[in-house]
C-alpha cells in the first residue's frame, strides 16, 4: 500500500475531524443515551397509548410513501429519461425541489393550500374533507419529502443501461409491458430497491412537515418523531428515548440494507 504523504495525511485527519464533530459524535452520544435507558425505555413507547399510536402512524405513513414512491418513482424515471418533451429539464430540476425546500416551510405551504383559510379551503369544506392537522395532510407532506429518492436512483441506472436491451426487445416484437416485465424492471430492480430503502427511512425520519402540517396531536397526527419532541418538553425522557431506540435500530437496518443491495449491485456488474 502506497504511503500518504504529510499533505494527504493532514487531509485526511481533517476529514475525519469534521465527520466526527458532526456525524459520528452526535449520533453517537443519542445511541449511547438511549441504551442506557435500557429495556424500561421500550417498556415506557409500549406502555403509552399516544406513543403506540404515534409508531404506528409512522409505519403507516411510511408504507404509503414507498408504495407511491415505487409506481411514480419508476414512471417518472422512465419519462425522464425515454422520452424528449418539451419542459423536460424543468421537470428533472423540480423534481430535486423537496431536498432544497426546508421541511418546515413544506408543512407551511401546505397550510397555506388546505388550511383554515388556506386557497383550497372552500372547495374541500364543500366535500367534507380535511387535510390540514389531519392524517391526509400528513400524507401529502411525507410525499413530498421523499419524491426524489426512488425516482432519482431508477433514473441514475436507466441512464447507466441505456435502451438498447429495451429497443432489441421491441424489435423481437413484445409490447411495451413485456418490455417493461421482462428486460426493464429486472435491470432496475437494485436501484429501485436501494431508492426504496431511502424513501423509507426519510419516511420514518420525517419531522418539521409533519409537525407543521399536522399539529402533533396525540392519538391522531402525532407521529412517532413528533412524540419524541413532545415527550421532551413534557419530560418524559424514558420514553423519548424509547421511541429513539426503536428509530435507531430501524436506521441500522437500512444501512444493512443498503450495504446489501451494493454488494449486489456490484457482484452483477
Amino acid at each position: 500500500m502506497k504511503r500518504l504523504t504529510f499533505g494527504q495525511s493532514l487531509l485526511l485527519l481533517l476529514v475525519l475531524a469534521y465527520l466526527g464533530l458532526i456525524l459520528v459524535l452526535p449520533l453517537g452520544a443519542l445511541a449511547l443515551r438511549a441504551l442506557a435507558a435500557g429495556p424500561g425505555a421500550l417498556l415506557e413507547v409500549f406502555a403509552d397509548p399516544g406513543a403506540r399510536a404515534g409508531l404506528r402512524l409512522t409505519l403507516i405513513l411510511a408504507l404509503i410513501a414507498v408504495l407511491a414512491n415505487g409506481l411514480v418513482g419508476v414512471g417518472a424515471g422512465l419519462v425522464l429519461t425515454r422520452h424528449r418533451f418539451l419542459g423536460r429539464r424543468l421537470l428533472d430540476t423540480l423534481v430535486d425541489l423537496p431536498l432544497a425546500v426546508s421541511p418546515v416551510m413544506t408543512g407551511l405551504a401546505f397550510l397555506l393550500l388546505f388550511g383554515r383559510g388556506g386557497w383550497l379551503e372552500p372547495g374541500l369544506q364543500w366535500a367534507d374533507i380535511k387535510v390540514g392537522f389531519a392524517f391526509p395532510g400528513l400524507v401529502l407532506a411525507t410525499l413530498f419529502v421523499t419524491f426524489p429518492f426512488t425516482l432519482r436512483e431508477v433514473a441514475y441506472v436507466l441512464l447507466e443501461l441505456g435502451s438498447d436491451e429495451e429497443e432489441a426487445a421491441v424489435t423481437l416484437g413484445a409490447s411495451p409491458w413485456q418490455t417493461f416485465r421482462l428486460v426493464t424492471l429486472p435491470n432496475i430492480r437494485f436501484g429501485l430497491g436501494y431508492g426504496l430503502v431511502l424513501t423509507l427511512a426519510r419516511a420514518l425520519g420525517e419531522f418539521g412537515a409533519v409537525l407543521v402540517i399536522g399539529g402533533a396531536i396525540s392519538g391522531q397526527t402525532q407521529t412517532a418523531t413528533t412524540f419524541i419532541y413532545n415527550a421532551l418538553e413534557e419530560r418524559q425522557e424514558a420514553a423519548a428515548y424509547g421511541m429513539a431506540l426503536i428509530l435507531a435500530a430501524a436506521s441500522v437496518l437500512f444501512l444493512l440494507a443498503l450495504e446489501w443491495i451494493k454488494r449486489r449491485r456490484g457482484k452483477e456488474k
